[in-house]
């Protein structure tokens, strides 16, 4: 059920889109080729585990949950939706 303008299916749509824009993020990030056996930025030795979990792996824990974080942040504002609310502003 949809109300004003909006198709029936607006809000599954934006779901999807929503989505499908968190994957191409998650899969613009995936590491390709040979992992490292020290990370990138900081050179602190990379686990065996980690390396083998994650093939291709280029950053530690930390610079990995730093650099996760950093991009969070840089979508956590981002509204698909374009509430009527934040168009009359």
């Amino acid at each position: 059920m949809a109300g004003g303008w909006a198709k029936d299916d607006a809000v599954q749509e934006q779901i999807d889109a929503s989505v499908e824009d968190a994957l191409a993020r998650a899969r613009s990030r995936m590491p390709k080729g040979e992992s490292l056996s020290e990370c990138e930025e900081c050179e602190a030795p990379i686990p065996e585990a980690r390396r083998r979990a994650l093939p291709g792996v280029r950053l530690c824990v930390p610079c990995q949950s730093e650099r996760d974080e950093g991009e969070k942040k840089q979508f956590a504002g981002y509204n698909r939706r374009g509430s009527k609310d934040s168009q009359l502003r």
